[in-house]
Formats: C-alpha cells, structure tokens, sequence
C-alpha cells in the first residue's frame, strides 16, 4: 500500500470539493482548479475528506496511487493558500519591472525580454531584483518561475542571472594566469 496514497486529503473549511467521474474540482478563495484523475484511482469524498482507493493491485496502479493523491492535495491546497516562487536577479545593470501585468527583464541582452504570464498567474516585482512568482496551481506557477529563470540562469563564474531565493549556486575558480 502506498504509504502517501492511503492518506485521506483533508478539506479545509472554505474549500468545496466535487468529484464526477474522477474529475476533483476544488472551489476556494483563491479560485477554482480542476484536476483530471486515471480511472484505475478511485475517487470519493467522506465527511470533510477525500480519500483515494486503488481499483486492482497492479504495479502502474501502485505507482501511480500516491501520485493521484498528491495531485488532489495540490489543487486542495492551491485554491485556499496558493503557491509561490521566489526569484533573484543578481548582476551589474541586470533589473526587473512591471510592464501592466507583463514583466520586463533587463538581463544584459541588447533587447528587454518581456514576459506575459498565464492566466491565474500573478508576478510580482521588489526592488528591481525580486521577483515572485503566485497563483492557485503548483505546476503552472514553477512553469513560469522555470521559464523567468531560463532567460539567464547563474553563471558558475561570477554567480550573475536569475536564481531561486536561496538556491545555491556552486562557483568555478576563473583561470590562474602566468606569472
């Protein structure tokens, strides 16, 4: 048995939670997400809980049981809290702003980088070098973080581009030289 999957999803209070034909719908303060489960999961609410059954003992069941359960979890948690991503910019001349809801990012390219974000997503800008990324779905919201971040990932030399908060970035000693 999965030890993930065989735990109940409890629902907060302010959630509501349907289930039709193993499509989980959540409604929360934050909005409303949909979540697309296989039928070899079983999908029920009990009382203030959702609760995931495997349909037979085979080994893709298995695998993905816990997997189901995590998705469920998500679009739970998504609706009432959100999720968010942090991102720096680190560099000389390297800046982020906000263009309407589109932001702007000047990463020492010859032409600002505009980026619209999806719907449901909101990007938000501190100081011209945080930026975070929220919204109500977990995938979408590292989607856009992913997406911000490639446009100049950290170099391993000086450590300027866009990174994590707190994502450690393992530095190359440059060349020696002669002498």
């Amino acid at each position: 048995m999965s030890r993930i999957g065989k735990m109940p999803v409890e629902i907060p209070s302010g959630v509501e939670v349907t289930v039709n034909d193993n499509l989980v719908s959540a409604k929360g303060p934050k909005g409303t997400e949909q979540v697309q489960i296989t039928d070899l999961i079983k999908v029920e609410v009990v009382g203030n809980h959702v609760v995931l059954t495997r349909v037979d003992d085979d080994r893709k069941t298995r695998s993905l049981h816990g997997l189901s359960r995590t998705l469920v979890s998500n679009v739970i948690k998504g609706v009432k809290d959100g999720f968010e991503k942090k991102l720096e910019i680190q560099g000389v001349g390297y800046r982020a702003s906000m263009q309407g809801s589109a932001i702007n990012l000047q990463l020492g390219y010859s032409h600002p980088i505009v980026i619209e974000p999806p719907k449901g997503i909101k990007i938000e800008v501190e100081a011209n070098t945080k930026i975070t990324i929220s919204g109500s779905n977990k995938q979408t919201v590292g989607d856009v973080a992913a997406l911000i971040r490639s446009k100049r990932p950290p170099e391993v030399y000086k450590g300027k581009g866009i990174r994590y908060e707190g994502e450690y970035v393992r530095r190359k000693a440059g060349k020696a030289g002669k002498k």
